[in-house]
């Protein structure tokens, strides 16, 4: 027999399930009423169970009215996302190098993307005509590019 914490988490995922945006509103006392457990289950299985590491962002709201919002969110879209956030003006090649190696890593991209845009990166570093400007430009397209085409 599975417990509490698993059947609310089963729950939750059949609903998100349901939704073809990977997006649902649910109420605690439904959930409650549902599964018959209490609310402070519901809350320990949110805050366990759906957090950002494991891709899902969630708000709530207590009280009378209150819901929870659970938003499914690709893992892939999380790592680009981090990737982008850290590149401007002062990042160096070498951070940038170890951002490629952890795409292969996690087979994001295969080698031949990696060797493709190792070479972009490093000429890019290299060019005294390349501002630091154009290099950030440059650096936020290729990961925007693999994103949209993995």
């Amino acid at each position: 027999m599975s417990n509490i914490a698993d059947l609310i988490e089963a729950y939750i995922l059949r609903q998100l399930a349901a939704q073809q945006d990977g997006k649902v509103e649910l109420r605690r006392t439904d959930i409650a009423d549902e599964i018959s457990c209490a609310p402070s289950q519901i809350s320990y299985v949110l805050s366990t169970r759906f957090t950002q590491d494991k891709g899902f962002v969630v708000e709530s709201r207590r009280g009378l009215g209150g819901f929870i919002r659970i938003v499914q969110v690709p893992t892939r879209n999380m790592v680009y996302q981090d990737m982008l956030d850290k590149i401007d003006k002062d990042t160096e090649l070498p951070m940038v190098q170890s951002m490629v190696h952890y795409l292969l890593q996690h087979q994001m991209i295969t080698n031949r993307e990696a060797a493709l845009v190792m070479q972009v990166v490093v000429s890019a570093f290299e060019s005294p005509n390349c501002t630091d400007e154009e290099r950030v430009h440059l650096l936020k397209s290729l990961l925007l590019t693999l994103e949209n085409f993995s």
